[in-house]
């Protein structure tokens, strides 16, 4: 059965980017980038909106403030273009245009179930915050990772994470200190129904 795992990387105080910011925050160091190019094969999984940011940048568009990718940015967008992709959305058409992306206009959650139960290798997501929190609701995450990038953009910070997530106790199962300040923390997440010293409402 494969495993599902939720992957984000995030300002300190827990945004997904900021404007004006490069990819990585600029921060981006040697060791951080072998790590993340040493990732296991996976299928991503995202929804429409991911789709269509990540797709544009595969197709030759850059974010705002900048005139061309820099090369650990393109060679990102390259792995994701050559990795399987299933993009979850009942507003995109077929056939979609990024190479190696099936679309499923089925639930999410029940979708993803089905993979789960009789797929194998590593399922994970990319970006698309709300399928993420659906997924982890759903109790379908199997590990939970975040990498901090060391910077605050609270002036400038867009794409909170975790905003209307439920309660959810972490079990840390590993962690490393990567160049430049990078922190990766990796969890086994459990969803509470109440905080574990309260009651139900």
């Amino acid at each position: 059965m494969p495993e599902l795992l939720v992957d984000f990387i995030t300002s300190l105080d827990g945004y997904a980017s900021g404007a004006g910011w490069p990819g990585f925050w600029g921060l981006e160091g040697p060791e951080y980038l072998a790590w993340l190019g040493a990732q296991p094969q996976a299928t991503h999984l995202m929804g429409a909106n991911t789709y269509r940011l990540m797709s544009g940048f595969a197709g030759g568009a850059v974010p705002d403030g900048q005139d061309e990718f820099r090369p650990e940015e393109q060679e990102s967008v390259d792995g994701l273009t050559a990795a399987p992709k299933v993009v979850f959305s009942s507003s995109l058409e077929q056939p979609l245009t990024w190479a190696n992306c099936t679309l499923v206009r089925d639930d999410a959650v029940e979708a993803v179930r089905a993979m789960k139960a009789s797929g194998s290798g590593l399922l994970t997501t990319i970006g698309s915050l709300s399928l993420s929190r659906s997924l982890l609701r759903a109790g379908l995450v199997d590990r939970f990772r975040v990498v901090m990038f060391p910077v605050i953009t609270g002036a400038t910070g867009a794409e909170r994470i975790y905003d209307g997530y439920p309660d959810v106790a972490l079990e840390m199962i590993e962690h490393r200190t990567f160049d430049r300040g990078i922190q990766l923390v990796e969890y086994k997440p459990r969803v509470l129904d109440h905080p574990p010293l309260g009651t139900p409402a």
